[in-house]
Formats: structure tokens, C-alpha cells, sequence
């Protein structure tokens, strides 16, 4: 019936003749009796929110196209403007000046009209982006925030951690019946946000939660998994099914698996991994051919569709890595126990078996059910340091052989057009107690890195194929193509710094451009920059295939006991063998994956604001060194107002501000994008390469200033800047 009425609703929107009608005039259009005009406006409702049908001025209904109106998410730069997403559309996203985005807030669902098109905004400013202007929010992002209890002489307001929410909030602390103490200026806290109107005052709220102290140990962290919604505790009924299973494997198991125990088979992982999901062993075979074989642990052997484990799981849909912790998809008795692979312990694995001929062409696929126990439990660190000295003992002999075979992978897989996208990563060790960042380490993307991409790339090429071959229904990673525009204004970035780009649309193109940043002090930024261009991967139930990659087949399958996504892959794989009911339907899995795309990008968010938040509070502790550290940093970009520069060893970028140059005065050149000292006329231009210093940090805004070295003393601490109370 409902479905019924939204096809008649929609019918008459699209008639030639048709007027704006508000809901009773709509109903009385189609023929609906009074007591029939609840479904009429429920029906009305859902097409609203869906962005099918769209409400203007007196709660009038049109098609949206009808009147240049777009439905979609907006997302919003802490500089106060924004851009919308358009929904179930390849075009590109519209630009919501600041004063437009009415009372929307980061990532609200909205509608706006367009107000210049693309060819308005292309003679105006070169901008193939048309312009817009947000009229109604169908749906908030959030009902609450986090941030900072402040305090002014007549009111209270709350700064959010995120700068992307641009508003305070007015608060008025009251006492908590969950705190032993009532919220007190420089408290974190949670704001529940009331309905806000108008964008001429500041919205308001009411405090939830009281986090602690903004300077006490544990609390940044825990401010971030509050503002993400990240669940800390699994619900009872979750940890009672997780503690029925047994902590080994059931020999009763043994006999309807493939018994591997007897091969060298092994892990290799960080050298803090607690969970190992995935083991390898490589066989050389007769006339050079190869036999990888890449195990993973079973999880659906354990989690059975529909069960609360399984709920839960997909409702968490990953695990999050913070820099202090790990919040796991799946409860410790399996994430670290009867799942994890660990050494010398029985495990049920899922296996892929591939054949390569001599130089890397696949010959064939073989998936089974096994039943493992690794022989040793490797570090990339120890992994790295055998492959650098000549094979002694048959672990080195294996690994080896192994690197032999993924060195031939990685270069047949650049030569078909894949996209070198590895960066580094600077991992953030930090005091177990207090959570204080100790030091940096980088972490570069070395042989032992590389041979487990290789072998796990190669599994989830397998899979995909094989599930996409036998039409069975499940959920493909994919990365579509770029759009054409966002390629060309990437191509325009970077000719300013200085190099040639032909068409990028081209793969070799683009590969080549890439080859010319190799080691290039501009390398990161430029990088970063192609990111931004590209789509963002994304789970779907078609395989569309992976543009970075260069591959038409990719799914996710070698990490189950981290990503949801691996655990529905590995049920339909089973069904290959003929075992059915461990997927929904179609439009159940349809769901799925967009449930986890959109739960992947919540982590991947928390994980770099925790890893960005750390690095941060490690640089402030150099205000107040008495020999603080000198840093390299590299110039990227040149602005009138100072130097916009990368630290590549700590993987974070900052400005350095032009009133701290005071060996001259510094006359902007924007033709040449540097700047020129009018007595000395020394130049400071992007690619320079720099020795600088923490000047300040702004904790509100994430933002850390530095000072060129040579040009002042040691710095002094400053007291972080606070936003405006009216921004």
C-alpha cells in the first residue's frame, strides 16, 4: 500500500501540469479519503527524506530537479564554507559558501538549490564547481558533540574538538548524577544539541557527560571514541555467547578440513600485533613455477549468521586502532584467542592456493577449508632483518623464496597500471600508564611490508574473481574511476609546482607523473593532493574494480577478524562449496555494505585524529625544553601570510608565519609563489628545505606554528588561541 502511494505521488509530481501542492491538496489530488491521509503524509515523509521528492515554501512538494534543488551530505571546512555531495549522482559536488550553509553543521543531510551553475561559476572564478545554498536539513549528522567547557563573565559555551563544527554552544552546567563533580571550564564534555533555527545566534545544549579534566590522562582519547560513537563495552549477551566457545579447536573438527599442520607455514605482523589473521607459505615448484599459499583465520567457523556475536559485529563493522588501544570488532576470546593464529597452536583457516607461472602470470586458484598451525610467528622488523642477509636455515631459505615470488608480483602489478600510492607512517609510541606520547618512529613500506601486500593483494584478486565468475552474490572493495574534471584541476596543482603532467586520465600518465615525485621534497604533498582527486574506495555489491589497484576483480578476504566485510566474503566463498543461508538477500547485503563503507570511514577518521592529537601534544612539550628539537621541514606551499611546510619526519604539516621572519621584510610574490626579502633578497619558495622550531600550538584547531631556526631563540609556551564565541 505505502509503496503504492509513493508511485502515485511521484506520478503526479512528474505530469506536465503539475503545480506545487502542499499535503492535504495532494491528497485530495489523488483521490485519498480523510481517513486515508496519514499514509499520505507518511509516504510524503520517507520520499523526503529519501531526496526523491522535495519541500519549498509553504510546505510545498516538487521534484527536486525541477527547481535546481540537490539532496545530499555536506561537508564543511573549518574555514566556515562547504561542500555538498551530491547523492546517487556522478556529478560533481556543489560549493556552499559560508553564509549559505544556513544551520547545517558537518556532514548533516541537506537540501540545497543551486544558485550559479557550473558555467556561471567557470566565467567568474575558472571554478567548474556551480554554487549553492543549503535550504533545509533533512537529517543531523549528530544530536551530540564534544568539546571544551569555557567560561565568560556572563555565560558558558563548549568548543567542539571538531573544526569543523565552527559554532560554540551555549551550556548551562548543572550537576550530573554520574559525576562526582558538577562541569567546570577546561572539563570535556558531552553537549546534547538542542534544536537550532537561526544561524544569527550560536546553537545551544545541554551537558550529557563529563569526560574529565582536558589535561588528565586517557581523556583526549576517550573524547575521541565519545564524538565517534565507538562502542568501549560488548553487551552481556555478546560475551556469554563469545565465552561458549571453546578456547581450541575441537578435534571432532579435523576431519571435514584439509590438515595443513605439517607445512612450514608462518605470520608476519607489526611488532605490537595482538591478533594475527592471516599466515603464508610459498612453495618453488618444478620448471620455476610457484604455489602460494595465504590461510586465514575462519571466523565464520565461530560467528554464525544472525547471532549476537554476528550483530554486533556488523554494527561495530571494523575495529579501531587508536593510538592507545584497540577497539576490536570482535571480543578478546576470539580477536585474541581461538581466531588469532597464533604459533604452535591448532587453527581453522580458509585457504587460497595460487599458481604462478616463472614470471607472475596466475595459472590457477584453489580455495578449501583448512586446518593449520604456524610454525613461527614473525615481526616485520625480524622479517626485514633475515631478508637482508643471505638465506642460513630453512625459515630464511623460505622467506627468501617468498620474497622472490612477491618481488615479481609487485613488478608485474606496477607494469599493469597499478598506482604507487605507499606512504609512510609515523607510528606514535606512547607511556602505557598515562598515554603520554614518548617518541616518533617511522615506519617505511620495506621488502617485509611489501611481500605480505603482494600475497594478500593476490587472495583478494582470487577471491573476487572466483565469487564474480560463479555469480555468487557478495560484497566487492571497490575504487571507481576518477572524475576527468577533479584530474584536470589536480593536473593545473601540480604544473604550479613545477612539473609536467599530460593527460592524467591516462594510467601510464599518471603513473609516470608519479615516478617524477620520487624523492622529490614536495613528494607527500603531491601525493596527498592525487588522494583528494581519486574516489574513495568503498564496499559495493557490484565489482566494479580498483582504479589504484588496476584490477576489474577486488574483494576484501584476508583480515575477517578486523573488517566485516572479510567475514561476508568468507561466507559466500563457502557457499561455492555448496553450503547456502549464510548471506541475506540482495538488498540485505546492498545495506551491508554501505553500513561498513560509512563505519570505515568513521574509524579511518578516529584513528588520524588520535594519531594527529598525540603528534601534536609531543611537539607542545618542545615549548617548554630548554634545548628544544630541531625539525626538517619542506616548503609546499606560498602564501602572503607565510609558509605552508611539511615536517617528513613527522608526517605533519604547519605554517611558518611570516611576521616570525625577522632577519627582513618579506614581500609576497604570488606569480612566482615565494617569498622575496626585500634587503637581503633571500627567497623562500616551495621545495625549500628547512630547519624549524615549534612556536605554538593551537589545541582548539589542530594547528601547530613553527619559526625557522636560524632566525630567533629557543621558543617560550604560549597559551592556545580560543575561537571567537561568536564563530
Amino acid at each position: 500500500m505505502k509503496r503504492d502511494t509513493k508511485q502515485r505521488i511521484l506520478a503526479l509530481l512528474r505530469t506536465p501540469k503539475y503545480r506545487p501542492l502542499d499535503k492535504a491538496e495532494l491528497a485530495r489530488a489523488l483521490g485519498f479519503k480523510n481517513e486515508d491521509r496519514s499514509g499520505v503524509k507518511e509516504a510524503l515523509g520517507e520520499l523526503e527524506r529519501a531526496g526523491e521528492i522535495a519541500r519549498i515554501r509553504k510546505n510545498r512538494y516538487i521534484l527536486p530537479e525541477a527547481a535546481d534543488l540537490v539532496t545530499g551530505k555536506l561537508q564543511i571546512h573549518q574555514a566556515g564554507f562547504g561542500f555538498l555531495a551530491r547523492e546517487g549522482s556522478d556529478e560533481g559536488d556543489i560549493f556552499i559558501a559560508a553564509e549559505n550553509t544556513g544551520t547545517a553543521m558537518n556532514g548533516d543531510r541537506v537540501v540545497a538549490r543551486i544558485t550559479r551553475d557550473a558555467d556561471y561559476a567557470r566565467a567568474r572564478s575558472g571554478s567548474n564547481r556551480p554554487e549553492g545554498r543549503v535550504i533545509r536539513i533533512l537529517e543531523r549528522a549528530h544530536d551530540t558533540i564534544v568539546g571544551t567547557l569555557q567560561q565568560t563573565r556572563n555565560f558558558f559555551y563548549v568548543v567542539p574538538d571538531d573544526p569543523r563544527l565552527v559554532h560554540n554552544v551555549y551550556v548551562q552546567p548543572r550537576p550530573l548524577p554520574s559525576a562526582p563533580r558538577p562541569p567546570a571550564p577546561d572539563d570535556k564534555v558531552v553537549v546534547r544539541l538542542e534544536p537550532w533555527e537561526s544561524r544569527h545566534v550560536n546553537p545551544e545544549g545541554e551537558i550529557i557527560e563529563l569526560l574529565g579534566r582536558a589535561s588528565d590522562p586517557g581523556v583526549d582519547m576517550l573524547s575521541i571514541i565519545r564524538k565517534n560513537n565507538l562502542p568501549l563495552q560488548f553487551p552481556p549477551g555478546v560475551l556469554a555467547e563469545a565465552d561458549e566457545i571453546p578456547e581450541t579447536v575441537d578435534p571432532n573438527r579435523f576431519a571435514e578440513r584439509e590438515d595443513l599442520r605439517a607445512k612450514f607455514i608462518v605470520t608476519i605482523d607489526p611488532d605490537d600485533a595482538r591478533d594475527f589473521d592471516d599466515a603464508i607459505n610459498v612453495e618453488q615448484l618444478p620448471g620455476g613455477e610457484w604455489e602460494l599459499g595465504v590461510h586465514i583465520a575462519d571466523v565464520s567457523a565461530y560467528v554464525r549468521p544472525g547471532s549476537a556475536l554476528d550483530r554486533e559485529a556488523l554494527r561495530r563493522g571494523n575495529s579501531v586502532y587508536l593510538v592507545d588501544r584497540v577497539i576490536p570488532m570482535l571480543p578478546e576470546r576470539l580477536s585474541n584467542g581461538v581466531c588469532s593464529l597464533n604459533p604452535n597452536v591448532v587453527r581453522l583457516t580458509h585457504s587460497v592456493f595460487i599458481r604462478f607461472a616463472k614470471n607472475g602470470a596466475l595459472r590457477s586458484a584453489r580455495f578449501s577449508r583448512t586446518l593449520i598451525q604456524s610454525t613461527r610467528r614473525l615481526t616485520y622488523k625480524e622479517a626485514y632483518a633475515i631478508l637482508q642477509e643471505p638465506p642460513d636455515g630453512e625459515l630464511a631459505r623460505r622467506l627468501h623464496a617468498a620474497w622472490d615470488l612477491a618481488s615479481v608480483l609487485r613488478r608485474r602489478r606496477f607494469a599493469h597500471g597499478s598506482l604507487d600510492l605507499d606512504f609512510p607512517e609515523v607510528k606514535v609510541i606512547v607511556d602505557k600508564q598515562t598515554g603520554r606520547p614518548l617518541r616518533l618512529e617511522r615506519v617505511e613500506n620495506d621488502e617485509s611490508h611489501q611481500l605480505v601486500e603482494e600475497f594478500m593483494l593476490a587472495a583478494n584478486e582470487a577471491v573476487a574473481a572466483e565469487l564474480k565468475n560463479r555469480l555468487i552474490p557478495t560484497v566487492y572493495r571497490v575504487h571507481e574511476n576518477p572524475d576527468p574534471e577533479k584530474l584536470a584541476e589536480y593536473r593545473q596543482f601540480v604544473i604550479s609546482y613545477g612539473f609536467n603532467a599530460g593527460d592524467l586520465t591516462h594510467r601510464r600518465e599518471l603513473q609516470r607523473l608519479l615516478e617524477s615525485f620520487d624523492g622529490k621534497p614536495e613528494e607527500q604533498a603531491l601525493k596527498i593532493g592525487l588522494l583528494k582527486s581519486l574516489k574513495r574506495a568503498r564496499y559495493a555489491t557490484q565489482p566494479l574494480g580498483h582504479f589504484g589497484l588496476a584490477k576489474n576483480n577486488y574483494a576484501h578476504f584476508t583480515s575477517p577478524i578486523r573488517r566485516y566485510a572479510d567475514l561476508v566474503v568468507h561466507r559466500t566463498l563457502a557457499e561455492r562449496d555448496g553450503k547456502r543461508g549464510a548471506r541475506g538477500s540482495a538488498g540485505e547485503l546492498a545495506g551491508i555494505a554501505e553500513h561498513i563503507s560509512t563505519t570505515e570511514r568513521v574509524a579511518a577518521e578516529a584513528e588520524n585524529e588520535s594519531v594527529k592529537m598525540k603528534k601534536l601534544e609531543f611537539l607542545q612539550r618542545q615549548l617548554t625544553e630548554k634545548d628544544p628539537q630541531v625539525f626538517r621541514a619542506v616548503v609546499i606551499e606560498v602564501r602572503n601570510y607565510g609558509l605552508l611546510i611539511e615536517l617528513p619526519d613527522v608526517l605533519l604539516t604547519g605554517l611558518v608565519h611570516v611576521s616570525s621572519l625577522n632577519d627582513d621584510f618579506y614581500v609576497f610574490d604570488g606569480a612566482r609563489r615565494r617569498l622575496l626579502g626585500r634587503q637581503s633578497k633571500r627567497v623562500l619558495a616551495v621545495g625549500d628545505v628547512l630547519k624549524v622550531v615549534v612556536a605554538r600550538i593551537d589545541v582548539f584547531k589542530r594547528q601547530a606554528d613553527f619559526a625557522i631556526v636560524s632566525d630567533r631563540p629557543a621558543p617560550t609556551a604560549q597559551r592556545p588561541r580560543r575561537r571567537g564565541r561568536g564563530r
